[in-house]
């Protein structure tokens, strides 16, 4: 087995992909009608997709990871609000959202998706998928929530499972690569000199 160096730091973007990429699967296995909402979904979105997210953007930050430090923290601090969301109006802390106000956080959310995306056209092709199937996992939740239409969300499902595999496919290659000291899954690298490689391109 592989073992990192003294000098040499691990890399903390499977850690951050995997806590994405399960939690929105499970997430949006909801969505699509195959499963219901329970405690095991806001438990993974606390933990797993929150504050293991979370700790990867900070361990981004010693690599001079400006990327991954950004959205692995961001998205770990959505899933952390998202369980609030739902549970804050369950112990009667404050009143549920409205369709009209949840509609209008998912769309920020797809905004600043959006400009991570932009930023991944210098990436490997694998990331650009996510990021840009999560643009319109977010738009098409946004769009569930305003319209009421639960056709959308079901939608917004199975678009969502595939925004986490994809992640998680990520996740695979980089572990795979670390552990067998060459690339195993083609992840549709971009190669560019610079300083610091975004998550997803190394």
């Amino acid at each position: 087995m592989t073992r990192a160096t003294p000098t040499q730091y691990a890399n903390p973007g499977p850690l951050g992909l995997m806590g994405f990429g399960v939690t929105t699967v499970l997430l949006n296995l909801h969505n699509a009608g195959w499963i219901p909402m329970g405690s095991a979904i806001l438990a993974m979105g606390l933990v797993f997709g929150g504050l293991a997210q979370i700790m990867a953007g900070l361990l981004e930050y010693p690599k001079g990871n400006t990327f991954g430090l950004t959205a692995f923290t961001s998205y770990g601090a959505f899933w952390l609000s998202l369980v609030a969301l739902v549970c804050l109006p369950q112990v009667g802390l404050m009143p549920a959202s409205t369709p009209a106000l949840m509609a209008a956080y998912l769309f920020m959310w797809g905004i600043f998706t959006l400009i991570l995306f932009i930023g991944t056209l210098s990436a490997s092709r694998a990331l650009q998928v996510v990021f840009g199937s999560l643009v319109i996992l977010f738009m098409l939740l946004a769009a569930a929530e305003r319209s009421g239409n639960p056709a959308l969300t079901v939608i917004a499902g199975y678009e969502g499972i595939f925004c986490g595999f994809s992640a998680i496919y990520i996740a695979m290659a980089e572990i795979l690569e670390f552990q067998f000291g060459h690339a195993v899954l083609p992840l549709g690298l971009m190669r560019r000199p610079r300083a610091s490689q975004p998550i997803g391109a190394l």
